[in-house]
């Protein structure tokens, strides 16, 4: 079930200490890299303060919440290490119960980036390629996937990769996909939130 900041006095709080603030919710994904000067600096350095500052019981309230909450949670799981929310993250992403959080669980998985992560990533894929009428969160995690496969020197995105792969059959059939063939364009846009992420860990 999932929690509303508005019936729930602690999930509120939390959302206006860590969600809210200058639209954070929102500027979390592509928005976040288009900042510059002082405006992204500052960015930058107040998610790394809060990534180290957050309580474990308090990410786990975000990750009850609504997409917001679990979109910030996931990045300050990403940006401070967390990877005892790695099992966590993956229920989310496979259940993807609400829309806009998915890319930050595929963010997070990918910065942790061990054999178990690329496991979390694949099981999402084995299950949501073969529905051609949802587009969900598909792209980012083939380049979530195919990226802890190049740091880790694996195979996984391979089996969907191939000709006869879930990937291809999924675009054939999900004409609203039309386009979006290339996995490396979804690779690098991990590659520069993976980028991100580690900037602000240092600020730690």
């Amino acid at each position: 079930m999932i929690r509303h900041a508005h019936e729930d006095a602690e999930l509120r709080a939390l959302v206006r200490r860590y969600v809210t603030p200058e639209r954070r919710y929102l500027k979390l994904g592509g928005s976040m890299l288009r900042l510059q000067g002082s405006e992204y600096d500052r960015f930058v350095r107040a998610l790394g303060e809060d990534a180290a500052l957050i309580a474990p019981h308090e990410i786990a309230t975000l990750l009850e919440g609504g997409w917001r909450e679990r979109r910030t949670a996931a990045w300050l799981i990403a940006v401070s290490r967390r990877t005892e929310f790695r099992e966590r993250l993956g229920e989310l992403l496979l259940a993807s119960e609400v829309c806009c959080a998915g890319p930050a669980y595929c963010v997070a998985l990918a910065g942790f980036g061990t054999p178990r992560d690329a496991d979390l990533l694949a099981a999402y894929l084995d299950r949501y390629l073969r529905r051609p009428d949802l587009a969900y969160d598909q792209l980012v995690a083939m380049g979530a996937l195919t990226f802890v496969d190049l740091n880790l020197a694996s195979t996984q995105a391979s089996r969907f990769l191939g000709a006869d792969g879930l990937w291809h059959q999924w675009l054939n059939d999900a004409s609203h996909m039309r386009g979006s063939e290339d996995p490396a364009t979804y690779l690098s846009a991990i590659r520069r939130s993976c980028a991100f992420v580690d900037e602000c860990a240092e600020t730690r």
